[in-house]
């Protein structure tokens, strides 16, 4: 049929997509039908080049961006869509101003904290811009823990890497093309491979970059497989780009904008104080036992979700048998551990059915469980922004979270015989740099965050509520002290609201139930908070369930029923 494609067919076909686009609003179905226009003619180009001089090929490129460009399609907002699919009545600082931004087709680059819902950011536009956002993520974890939250929302999504096996992957590819999917999960290190082929090939309307600061060589986790996304805009015919990322200074997001060829971004940064965080440092040494100490803090949280970071494998071993000997329900993770292994470790956590991961810097980037109370840094990060990272997994649903920092220069020696490796000269002293920064920051006698939010460049007042500066409190001293008394079952994260304990007992046993049918983990059914408001309102109907927050219609259809006759029952 191509064959038969005369130069004045093809002229005519591009004015009436000319005429279509306009760069008026579109609504929904006319934004796509275009975009399928636009496609048909990248299929003859591929197949009749000869028809297609530079002139013919530059004017498709700008049809092409502006595509990209023009006003959010009609008909559905961004409100809409967060009260109808995600079940929420209000953004989050931030949020809804990256959203604008992307609908209007401009590139952003959002530094938002861990827990500030910076996945909404594009799954909202996945729902509104049709076709197919792209997501590059770093971690396989991540992907399916997210992926597997869409689906319990009713959003068609999926994830490609290299955890697939040849018929699976070759599924999902086909799914891909066919335009199946909203949301499509992929690896930076997949963006070189035969993927990059299918996507430009693809409706691909938005990408977003995760862990965008992963980019840049400045940066505190600097992966050389993100460097395959240079170009990837261009490719792909301008889409617009989103950066996102939990730390960045200013450098490290100056890099970013130019390894991804971002035009002009629209720049947002979210406040980086954690109030609910509760900041403890102690330095090493003086007679203090670490692994006593350790031990203490673990146990005074039984029954509460937790990380142990550790600088070395080893060490992590070494910390999780110990705790396991002391009753405690432990598991290491590192790099170095078969990934079959580090998968159970990851799906253990998630479900609850163990209740600290000691790890090294390996495991938790892109973490969703939320109920994670307290991490402790058994030893010094290499650096503040990895040390704002991996505290950011605790406390994502707001409820107040511990902190604990031991530290000592032994750490700063250590990261210095790391570098001694680098090649980069520039690259090794930033990196003895960082460490020293760190160190200083720890030994410090200033409020925690306060210092802390100052190195990410913002200015706050001191915490006074939330950091051992400036309370004047020693936890350990509390947790010796409580070490004494007899032992009292653990209390909920959420002691101090006005709920019905046991209300509240039988529902998260349900919600376990409900998910273990599944296969997914609990709080892919409500989270914590959602069942704390049903005790609270006690909904008796579909309405009144629908109006708690984190309750859309999907989940309502899904799990309603099974709640509402769990709530009436206790009245």
């Amino acid at each position: 049929m191509l064959g038969s494609l005369t130069k004045s067919d093809l002229q005519r076909d591009i004015d009436s997509l000319v005429q279509s686009v306009g760069g008026q609003p579109l609504s929904r179905d006319a934004r796509r039908t275009s975009r399928e226009h636009l496609s048909r003619l990248r299929n003859a180009y591929r197949d009749r080049p000869d028809l297609f001089d530079p002139a013919t090929i530059q004017l498709l490129q700008q049809l092409a961006e502006e595509l990209n460009t023009l006003p959010p399609s009609v008909g559905i907002s961004p409100r809409e869509v967060l009260r109808s699919t995600f079940g929420y009545a209000a953004f989050r600082s931030g949020q809804e101003e990256i959203i604008q931004a992307v609908l209007e087709g401009r590139d952003c680059i959002g530094v938002m904290p861990t827990g500030a819902g910076k996945s909404l950011t594009y799954q909202i536009p996945a729902r509104i811009l049709g076709g197919t956002t792209l997501v590059i993520s770093p971690l396989i974890a991540l992907m399916k823990d997210q992926v597997d939250a869409l689906t319990e929302l009713g959003i068609r999504a999926t994830f490609i890497n290299t955890s697939l096996d040849f018929e699976e992957r070759r599924s999902r590819v086909a799914a891909l093309r066919a335009g199946r999917y909203e949301l499509v999960y992929a690896a930076p290190e997949g963006i070189e491979a035969s993927l990059s082929e299918v996507l430009v090939g693809c409706d691909i309307r938005l990408v977003a970059v995760d862990e965008a600061h992963c980019i840049s060589q400045w940066g505190h986790d600097f992966r050389p497989a993100y460097r395959n996304l240079t170009g990837l805009k261009t490719r792909l015919g301008g889409v617009p780009i989103l950066a996102l990322t939990a730390t960045a200074t200013a450098e490290v997001v100056t890099d970013i904008e130019r390894q991804l060829g971002m035009r002009a971004p629209k720049q947002f940064r979210g406040s980086f104080f954690r109030p609910n965080l509760r900041l403890h440092v102690y330095r090493k040494g003086d007679g203090r036992n670490t692994r006593a100490d350790l031990l203490a803090l673990v146990r005074e949280r039984a029954d509460r979700s937790g990380i142990v970071y550790c600088l070395s494998r080893k060490t992590v071993e070494a910390t999780a048998e110990f705790l396991r000997e002391h009753g405690v329900r432990a598991m290491p993770y590192h790099a170095g551990m078969d990934p079959a292994d580090r998968s159970r470790v990851q799906d253990a956590f998630r479900r609850d059915e163990i209740d600290v991961v000691v790890a090294t810097v390996a495991f938790g980037m892109g973490i969703d469980k939320p109920n994670i109370r307290y991490v402790i840094h058994r030893d010094m990060p290499k650096s503040l922004e990895s040390y704002y990272q991996e505290i950011g997994r605790a406390g994502r649903d707001g409820a107040p979270s511990d902190c604990v920092l031991f530290y000592s220069w032994a750490e700063v020696a250590s990261f210095d015989r790391f570098t001694d490796g680098v090649d980069d000269q520039t690259v090794r002293a930033r990196g003895r740099d960082q460490c020293r920064e760190m160190f200083a920051w720890a030994d410090r006698r200033a409020c925690r965050h306060q210092t802390l939010v100052a190195y990410l460049g913002e200015a706050i007042a001191p915490c006074r509520t939330a950091c051992d500066v400036c309370t004047k409190t020693d936890l350990l001293a509390s947790v010796r002290a409580e070490s004494v008394k007899p032992r009292k079952k653990s209390r909920d994260a959420f002691e101090g609201l006005t709920a019905d304990d046991a209300l509240l007992a039988r529902l998260k046993s349900l919600r376990k139930q409900l998910a273990d049918a599944r296969g997914i983990p609990a709080y892919l059914v409500f989270s914590d908070a959602a069942l704390i408001q049903m005790v609270e309102r006690r909904p008796s109907n579909d309405s009144e369930l629908l109006a708690v927050s984190g309750v859309g219609p999907k989940k309502l259809a899904q799990y309603g029923a099974a709640f509402l006759a769990a709530l009436r029952s206790a009245t």
